[in-house]
C-alpha cells in the first residue's frame, strides 16, 4: 500500500498530472496553484496524496463549512486502482473531518461518470435525488 500524507502546495503540479490522467475529472480555474493554495490554507490537514516510491499515484481534497464536509478530486492512477488506495484516501478525509465534528460529507460526481458512481455506492455513500446543485462563476468563465 502506498504512503498517504497530507497534500501541500508543492504537490500541485504532480496532483494536476494525476487528475489529468483520470477520466471523469474536470479541471478549471479553481484548480490553479493560487486557488489550491487558498483551499489548503483554509482546510489544513484535510487533503492527501498517496505516494509509491516517492511518486504521487492518488489524491483527494476535502474541506468543510463548519457543518458539512466536501470531498473533491479523488483520483488514483489506473495502474494503481483496485488496491484500496481510493478507499484509504476517503477514509483519511472522513477521519480528519470527524475530528472537527463534521459527520456528514458530500461528493459531486459528474452525471456520466459511472465508474465513480459505482465506487461511491460501494463505499456506502448514497446518491441524492432530492436536491439540485446550482453553480455560478462570477468571472464569466464556462460553467461546465
Amino acid at each position: 500500500m502506498p504512503t498517504i500524507r497530507e497534500m501541500t502546495i508543492a504537490d500541485h503540479a504532480a496532483v494536476m498530472d494525476v487528475l489529468r490522467q483520470t477520466t471523469g475529472v474536470r479541471l478549471r480555474e479553481a484548480d490553479s496553484p493560487a486557488a489550491i493554495q487558498r483551499y489548503l490554507e483554509r482546510n489544513p490537514g484535510l487533503s492527501f496524496v498517496a505516494e509509491e516510491s516517492g511518486q504521487p499515484v492518488g489524491c483527494i481534497m476535502s474541506g468543510h463549512d463548519g457543518r458539512r464536509g466536501y470531498l473533491q478530486h479523488l483520483a488514483v492512477l489506473p495502474a494503481f486502482r483496485r488496491r484500496g488506495i481510493g478507499q484509504a484516501l476517503v477514509g483519511r478525509c472522513i477521519e480528519r473531518l470527524a475530528n472537527f465534528g463534521i459527520l456528514k460529507s458530500h461528493i459531486d460526481v459528474l452525471i456520466d461518470n459511472e465508474p465513480a458512481a459505482t465506487f461511491w455506492s460501494k463505499l456506502g455513500w448514497e446518491m441524492r435525488t432530492d436536491i439540485r446543485r446550482f453553480s455560478f462563476i462570477s468571472s464569466g468563465g464556462d460553467n461546465v
